[in-house]
């Protein structure tokens, strides 16, 4: 007890010597993701900590594991698949996923981002008590519990686990997925668009339907700077209507889109107004079934690429089958890695469409097209559910 007592005695006399000091906003990332923080960051001396070196070891292992489980082959795919990606790419009801933007389109230099989520602070971690520093990481790793073993998040957790502590929201598991990317966050700004997509930052009034956001800029192993967009935003009919996020988006032009574990709201009528506007505004996008029914594609206007195999829904989602997706996959080139609401390998489903007039990016993969379905299959037997999978040893909070 007394060692303890001595132990974080020096440790918070550590923290108060080193709280004049400027946190930038990569260590502050670079700490979170249980990577070390430059030499001279007043954080170096947090590292030293038990706590942080179980969280350093912990992250290394799991996105190690997935990197070769699931990064490296996606981006293998996208290299392959996407000849002349479009500069922005769009990502609705995304939360936080930076990691499978940046996988799939790791050569775009704008990313947009929208979901419900907040966005959230993440304050000076120099200030914070020992108690403080160690409950952030570990609500980091539940945050990111579950994309880190099926490639989604879980909403409903997700809703508790990002308003917890004094690190909350998008921005801290923002912060993770920029430094194991291999970003280098150089700036992060608060932002708010108003009603006609103005973005305004600092004292401006975007007015009373304003949309709250974060721009951050960032630069990858080539240097060049890059920039992503996080926005809290409502994109059923009701809220993509009144709040200026599409209008936001539009002022890219046409991009690259993806469409990812959307909980089948592209399906639902309150959700049209989004869907309408990814179909006008993407030359291409990739999605699993979850995202726009492909009866709302109009055949003339696109190409299909379906990669992988079409299982039907999960039980979460009953009532969401579709014939024409099980007629166009029997025509699928295989994929390697897991992805979705189906994550396990052999059992996930991709969709590349690609608008006609977007021909320069076509994929290489061109024999595979169809714009007219494949002769009606047999339907298949629907899956039994995937069996659970026994949680780890150690701090991890498994999801259901």
């Amino acid at each position: 007890m007394r060692i303890a007592a001595v132990a974080v005695a020096l440790l918070a006399a550590t923290i108060s010597s080193v709280r004049a000091a400027e946190v930038t906003y990569d260590d502050t990332a670079r700490f979170l993701a249980g990577m070390q923080p430059s030499a001279d960051s007043p954080l170096t001396a947090l590292t030293r900590d038990p706590s942080w070196q179980h969280h350093a070891k912990f992250f290394d292992s799991a996105f190690g594991q997935l990197e070769q489980r699931q990064i490296s082959k996606i981006r293998s795919w996208s290299d392959v698949n996407l000849a002349a990606p479009r500069p922005t790419m769009f990502y609705f009801f995304s939360g936080p996923d930076f990691l499978y933007a940046d996988a799939f389109y790791s050569k775009a230099s704008t990313y947009v981002l929208g979901a419900l989520e907040p966005v959230g602070a993440v304050p000076d971690l120099t200030r914070l008590s020992r108690g403080s520093v160690d409950a952030a990481l570990y609500n980091v790793e539940r945050s990111l519990g579950s994309i880190l073993s099926f490639s989604f998040f879980i909403t409903k957790q997700m809703k508790v686990d990002l308003h917890t502590n004094q690190v909350n929201g998008t921005l801290p598991i923002l912060y993770v997925f920029l430094a194991r990317s291999g970003k280098t966050i150089r700036n992060v700004e608060m932002v708010a668009l108003d009603d006609k997509g103005g973005v305004h930052t600092g004292n401006d009034n975007p007015g009373p339907n304003a949309t709250r956001g974060v721009r951050i800029t960032f630069a990858g192993s080539d240097g060049e700077a890059r920039t992503l967009y996080y926005f809290s935003t409502d994109l059923s009919n009701s809220g993509a209507r009144v709040a200026g996020f599409l209008k936001f988006c539009e002022t890219f032009g046409p991009g690259n889109s993806l469409i990812k574990s959307a909980s089948y709201l592209l399906h639902a009528g309150n959700f049209t107004v989004a869907r309408d506007w990814l179909l006008a505004n993407s030359a291409t996008i990739i999605q699993d079934d979850s995202g726009i029914p492909l009866a709302n594609y109009n055949p003339r206007q696109w190409r299909f690429f379906p990669f992988g195999r079409y299982l039907g829904p999960i039980n979460e989602f009953p009532g969401r089958y579709q014939e024409r997706y099980a007629e166009l996959f029997t025509r699928a080139q295989p994929i390697d890695f897991g992805v979705g609401y189906r994550w396990r390998m052999h059992e996930s489903n991709l969709l590349l469409s690609v608008k006609v007039a977007g021909s320069d990016a076509l994929p290489a993969a061109e024999a595979s097209s169809s714009v007219e379905p494949p002769p009606k299959p047999t339907r298949p037997k629907r899956p039994r559910p995937p069996e659970p999978v026994p949680p780890p040893p150690g701090r991890f909070f498994w999801y259901r």
